[in-house]
């Protein structure tokens, strides 16, 4: 039996093994150290005090050390440092900031969930001026928007274009300031694929967010941000949100082994090379389901489950550690986005022979209001037919659909599994043939070498080639917008205009979504067609990958008007 549990550390991962910890065992005495003033704190909501979406502070706070102490006579000490932890004598030191006086505390078990840090570089000059906030938790988000409107800033800076810089640029450009949001890669949200980041960066750039995309910051003014190309960008606060690093300082102090992704090692129980120490959360190395190593994910789903079954083990209960495979989602203006396990990027690193489907297809039926397209995109091992990952972005429940996904993958799900399984169904809410069993179809239909397709992303090419295209949609849709050498010849005239079509060079055809051209492929591969390809994602596609690159370069366009509906 453990009397005494100790744990470092107070927000998801630590207020959860806690909690788990006195629902087994009512004896037990369990102290929550935590050096800020916080606990249990909503972390994920943090940007969204900034727009007034929450419209005070404190109710980011989910429990107070008081409200711990009466419902689950948990003992919280915020404003309390762990300074270092003696294995041999298991005890820890603990520094009271309030009066820097200095202590110790024994414990049987001990829990880490020291979080991470966020990244600021060195190599930055005025990377510690007062301009220069992070958001890790209440106190930096109460600092940051203080500082705003106590100077009545308009212009700010975004450094990085993940989860949290994202999420703190749209905020602040709905409170109304002029906001840049700069990042170093060529697309912002690295869970997505290239062409898919383009469907996020149009939007953040028609609501008014300035993109700054492959540049990176070398000095940090007073007034400005100076890039490393050499432009300067107004800004009288910076947010730095480029990453974060474990908090690993306790444990390498104590001996305690670090894994190769810099993360605190663990095993299948959360236990550290010290089987009286555990750790959960943001600071430790977990292993990733489909690529069979070691990774770190900063999300808070994860950490939960990695608090319940530590606790569960210090009481002799198994857990079945199936790893973690990254499903995540933010809303980006009108846009949802969502995403579970690999992209095409990582599946490629990682060595995989696949393939994929990419379809924007109807989020409910389509005389139903509100709908509206949501492109899904869909990868697959081959030739096993495993499902390796998905990504989703519209305006409808992309979360449902990657849920069903996520589920898949954990299942060990494959497109024949996909294709046959049975979801909910009303015209408000999706399509009898849900977005997720069509894509399980498309991706079924190429494992099986039914039709060969051309993503949006070699379009252009093509194009600048003469590529022999043809655009299957109606002549009143055509005129509206066409690529500017696609030859319209509707799929509903296709059979009566077959010898303009030649057999002797490949052909590459297209419609809205393709669905249409999907359909006109199979009508001349029957015909004796070899040499056809579907370009995958269509027109809608071909619009939303061309449309941000096109705007900032200002190079030729490859349609004659853009097609978004």
């Amino acid at each position: 039996m453990c009397n005494r549990i100790l744990i470092i550390g107070g927000v998801a991962g630590g207020a959860s093994a806690a909690a788990r910890v006195r629902r087994i065992d009512e004896n037990a005495e369990i102290i929550i150290f935590e050096k800020g003033p916080h606990v249990s704190f909503s972390n994920c909501a943090l940007p969204f005090y900034l727009s007034g979406i929450v419209s005070q502070s404190e109710k980011l706070v989910l429990m107070s050390p008081e409200k711990f102490k009466k419902q689950y006579n948990i003992q919280v000490r915020v404003y309390n440092e762990v300074t270092g932890i003696n294995r041999h004598e298991k005890k820890i030191l603990v520094k009271d900031l309030t009066t820097n006086k200095e202590y110790e505390e024994t414990y049987d078990k001990l829990i880490l969930s020291p979080g991470a840090s966020p990244i600021l570089p060195g190599s930055i000059n005025g990377i510690t001026g007062d301009n220069v906030f992070t958001v890790r938790n209440v106190v930096d988000i109460e600092r940051l928007k203080h500082y705003i409107e106590e100077h009545q800033i308009q212009d700010v800076a975004v450094v990085g274009g993940g989860f949290i810089g994202v999420e703190v640029a749209e905020n602040l450009c709905l409170a109304g300031k002029h906001v840049s949001l700069i990042e170093a890669l060529d697309q912002i949200m690295v869970p997505f694929d290239y062409d898919m980041a383009q469907i996020l960066h149009k939007e953040m750039s028609d609501k008014g967010i300035h993109l700054i995309l492959s540049d990176g910051v070398k000095n940090i003014y007073e007034n400005s941000v100076e890039l490393l190309s050499g432009k300067k960008v107004p800004a009288k606060a910076v947010v730095m949100a480029i990453g974060v690093v474990p908090e690993t300082k306790l444990a390498k102090d104590a001996g305690l082994e670090i894994g190769t992704t810099g993360g605190i090692k663990v095993n299948h129980n959360y236990q550290t090379n010290d089987p009286s120490i555990y750790a959960v959360g943001d600071a430790i190395e977990v292993y990733h389901r489909l690529t069979h190593k070691p990774t770190r994910l900063a999300l808070a789903g994860p950490a939960q489950r990695q608090a319940r079954a530590a606790a569960d083990h210090i009481y002799g209960m198994n857990h079945n550690n199936l790893g973690v495979i990254g499903s995540s989602v933010v809303q980006i203006f009108d846009l949802k986005a969502a995403s579970t396990g690999l992209n095409e990027k990582k599946a490629r690193q990682e060595g995989f022979t696949y393939d994929f489907a990419y379809i924007p297809a109807a989020d409910k039926v389509g005389l139903m209001p509100g709908s509206s397209p949501m492109h899904f995109k869909l990868i697959f091992e081959y030739p096993t037919g495993r499902i390796l990952g998905a990504q989703a972005i519209g305006k409808g429940n992309v979360d449902k659909r990657i849920d069903v996904i996520a589920t898949m993958i954990t299942m060990g799900g494959t497109l024949e599994d996909l294709k046959e399984l049975e979801l909910c169904y009303a015209p408000l809410f999706g399509t009898a043939k849900d977005v997720v069993n069509y894509a399980a179809l498309v991706g079924l239909n190429l494992l099986y070498g039914k039709f060969r397709q051309v993503p949006v992303t070699q379009v252009r090419k093509l194009v600048e080639e003469n590529a022999y295209i043809i655009d299957v949609r109606e002549t009143a849709e055509y005129r509206r917008g066409h690529l500017i050498n696609a030859k319209n010849i509707p799929l509903s005239e296709l059979r009566e205009r077959i010898n303009e079509i030649p057999m002797d060079v490949p052909v590459y055809l297209h419609c809205r979504s393709s669905q249409r051209s999907y359909n006109a492929v199979m009508a001349l591969q029957a015909l004796g067609y070899n040499n056809v390809y579907n370009i995958s994602g269509s027109y809608l596609g071909i619009s939303y990958y061309e449309y941000y690159n096109n705007q900032i370069t200002g190079r030729n366009k490859i349609v004659t008007e853009y097609n978004f509906r």
